[in-house]
């Protein structure tokens, strides 16, 4: 499990960002896959999303994930819905203690956010589509209808897959400058022509940027470049794998 400075130092709040060790699954769900929309085992999924709580010193039941469609929705979460019953939203806010507010991805961005002061966490999911539709910014607005204020919130964005791993097509660019000329910085000339190779990472934290939060922390890790600490999508794609498992990013409210 990876933690950051910036909200390891809250005690009111607990998080994580669990790798792909630790935990039962077998084969290219091996080991703590915790997404029941894999063609994984639904038992041992649920078997890691409770090794996952007790790394949080949670009870299982404790963790909440929603139906992620990469859209900009948010969620309210009073209590933990059962698995597979989830909203369709991307990301979700609480004031509640003792749920924790899950994020699955293999590839895309999972990021965190605390405003301890307020009693407000949420988390979101933030592919490519996400981030330039505005889940970002609709978290942060979510925690501020509950009291939340920007300069307090601290934020962290978990591992996901780097610029060097993001090969993407010559249409790609266009919706990220049509948004502002100079978002042209976060892609690169790819490898073969006419590609680029786009930094994910370098653009979620940009519009975090933009929100004046308090702070915000990034894990530089690539998923798609260490598969034997993460899952990833775009390494599955290339490996002719067929599926892939699913990474967890967890937030609480210590109770």
């Amino acid at each position: 499990m990876i933690t950051v400075d910036n909200l390891g130092r809250l005690a009111s709040v607990r998080h994580g960002f669990f790798g792909r060790a630790g935990g039962l699954s077998t084969g290219i769900y091996a080991s703590l896959n915790c997404g029941f929309g894999s063609g994984d085992d639904p038992a041992l999924v649920a078997l890691n999303r409770r090794r996952a709580m007790a790394m949080l010193d949670l009870p299982g039941d404790a963790l909440a994930t929603a139906y992620q469609v990469h859209g900009r929705e948010v969620a309210r979460v009073n209590q933990p819905w059962e698995p597979g019953a989830g909203p369709r939203v991307d990301a979700m806010v609480t004031t509640e203690p003792g749920i924790a507010l899950g994020i699955l991805t293999a590839d895309c961005a999972p990021v965190l956010f605390a405003d301890p002061a307020a009693g407000v966490i949420a988390a979101a999911h933030a592919g490519w589509r996400g981030a330039v539709g505005g889940v970002l910014e609709a978290a942060l607005g979510a925690m501020v209808d509950l009291g939340a204020r920007p300069d307090r919130v601290v934020a962290a964005v978990g591992p996901c897959i780097g610029p060097g791993s993001y090969e993407v097509g010559p249409e790609f660019p266009a919706p990220f400058v049509a948004e502002r000329p100079d978002n042209d910085r976060f892609f690169a000339p790819g490898r073969r022509a006419g590609r680029f190779q786009f930094d994910l990472p370098g653009y979620v934290r940009h519009r975090l940027a933009a929100l004046g939060l308090g702070a915000v922390e990034h894990v530089a890790l690539d998923t798609c470049a260490e598969a034997d600490r993460f899952f990833s999508y775009r390494r599955a794609c290339l490996d002719g794998q067929g599926d892939y498992g699913r990474l967890l990013s967890a937030i609480v409210l210590a109770p």
